[in-house]
Parts: structure tokens; sequence; C-alpha cells
């Protein structure tokens, strides 16, 4: 009884704030429709002076593909851009869909330039049936030949005329390549010196400061794990370069390139002491500062206490 006059409380009470049934729905269905209409009129002013979204994405073939939108059905430009960012595996997928599309010239070529900048064919004329995915695979086959056995990797890339017999395109093309093996790239650039002196020659170390020179330096050309002839002449090069590059800074400092060679030295020793575990006793920058001017007197006291303060915040040179 009690639950029987509450229901009829209740429904009088809706209907004199106007939710009965009916009008609640009828109101309900009403906010949908407005909702709806001001979505939509607010997604076709977005594509108002451009390309229209909106059709675009009902661009679709039948019901079961729905969601799924035909790059063939895009203008070309789009479709382009949208492949643009995939990699050579997914363009490959994507080739046994849009076989057109997928296999354009374009896109081959310009995933062989952004991961090899440099190679010899891209000066030349191509030769007849020439093709940028045929290059790619064959790219992709000498690096991985490169880095299991280097002479072999360059050989291979010489065989294919991708690269010249040349010290200098050498160079460039391991300057501009971020997926050779560095190790085995230590070990090709300690037997080929005329390729080490025309790599070095490629670094532009105008205006930075020489910790930091140093960093960018050894990223392209890795130092090796112990010291050696070979450090010493990645050093003594370094060096050279690096007052090439900026004469003005050589003669207001007074550096010449042995003084350069002593602080790039002092720079490394300084860095395994800061950043190894097993010297507890680190380095002060008064010891760092006494122990590089005795070797180098020229040089002035802030600018090797500057030096200090870059090894003991940002870290190795060499790493």
């Amino acid at each position: 009884m009690g639950q029987g006059l509450w229901r009829v409380a209740r429904n009088q009470q809706l209907q004199h704030q106007g939710y009965s049934g009916q009008g609640y729905l009828t109101r309900e269905h009403g906010r949908r429709v407005a909702t709806n209409n001001v979505s939509n009129t607010s997604h076709r002013k977005q594509a108002q002076g451009g390309i229209d979204i909106y059709h675009l994405l009902k661009t679709r073939k039948s019901k079961e593909q729905e969601g799924f939108i035909n790059l063939e059905m895009l203008p070309p430009e789009l479709s382009f851009t949208i492949l643009s960012y995939l990699n050579a595996t997914d363009l490959c997928l994507a080739s046994c869909v849009w076989q057109d599309l997928a296999n354009d010239e374009l896109l081959w070529q310009g995933l062989c330039k952004s991961t090899w900048g440099h190679c010899s064919i891209y000066n030349k004329n191509p030769p007849l049936g020439f093709s940028f995915r045929k290059l790619y695979m064959q790219l992709d086959e000498g690096s991985l030949t490169f880095n299991a056995n280097p002479d072999e990797g360059v050989n291979y890339f010489m065989s294919k005329g991708i690269l010249d017999d040349s010290p200098k395109e050498i160079a460039k093309f391991i300057f501009c390549t971020r997926t050779l093996n560095w190790k085995k790239l230590r070990i090709y650039l300690d037997e080929r010196r005329d390729v080490l002196d025309d790599l070095v020659t490629l670094h532009n170390f105008r205006n930075q400061f020489l910790p930091n020179a140093l960093r960018e330096f050894f990223r392209h050309i890795h130092a090796p794990e112990e010291r050696g002839e070979y450090l010493e002449t990645l050093i003594t090069k370094f060096s050279h370069r690096f007052c090439a590059c900026n004469p003005d800074l050589m003669r207001e400092l007074g550096l010449s390139p042995d003084a350069v060679y002593v602080l790039c030295y002092s720079l490394i020793l300084l860095s395994i002491d800061l950043t190894s575990p097993h010297v507890k006793n680190k380095m002060s920058k008064r010891e760092f500062i006494r122990n590089t001017r005795r070797a180098a007197q020229n040089i002035s006291e802030d600018f090797v206490g500057h030096l200090y303060d870059n090894i003991y915040l940002i870290g190795h040179v060499a790493a």
C-alpha cells in the first residue's frame, strides 16, 4: 500500500515537471538530433577552404569496409603523404593492396636517402631499368654485409655501382649512414687511414666549445676502448681539424694543434676519472687546472676551469 502511494506521488511529480515517459523520450530525441546537427555543422566548417575531410571519410567501397579508407579514392598527394610515413616493411605490405601507389619511385627514393644520405649513384644518370625499390634492397643487403665484414660490404656496394672506388666517396657514405656497426666501422677506419682522413675533413667544428666538438667527433668516429696508437691518431687529426675550423679563436686563446691535443687528452682522462665507479677519489677542479696548465702553460686558468665544468655537468666526451 505504501509502495503504491509512493509510485502515484512520484508520477504526479514527474508529470508536473514535464518529464512523463513520452515527454522524456521526445525531449531526449530532440536533444540528440540537435547535438548531431551541431557536430556535423562544426565538422563541415572545419573542412572549408581545403580538402573536404568529411566526404573523404565517407569514401568506402562497401559496408564491409566501414572505417577502412581506400587510398586510391583520395587525392594522390594525400595518399603519398600518408604512405611516406611507412618504413620499408610496411610499404611492401601496403603494395599488396595499393600496388601502384606503394611502388611509386618517389616513396622509395625518400626511404633510400633518409637512411643512406649519400651514395655515388645518386649523382649519376640512372641505368636502364633502375628502381629505387631495388636500390633500397641492395643498400640494406650491403649494410648487413658490412656489419659482418666491412671489406666485403664496401666491395658489394662497388660491384653494384652504388659507390665509387674513392676514399672521399666512401667517407661521405659512412658520414651520412647510421646503420653501420660502430665496432666494425672502427676496425675498417683503423685499416683505411685514407678514408679516415677524408672523414675527418667532413666535420665542421666552427664556433663549438672544445668538449662538445670532441663529443660530436667521437659520435661519428668511435674511440677505441684502450689507449694506443689509433687513439693518438684520432686526437691528432681532430686537433688539426678543430684549429682549422676556428682560426680566430685559436689566435685569441693562443692555442696551437699541440695545445689542443693536450687538452683533448686531459678531457678524456678527466671523463674517465669522473664517470668511472671504480675511481673513488675524483679529481677536483683545482687539480685538473694545475695538471693541465703544467702540460700546456699558455692556456688560461679560466678556460681550463670551463672545460672541467663541462665534463662535470654533461659527462664523458668519448662515451
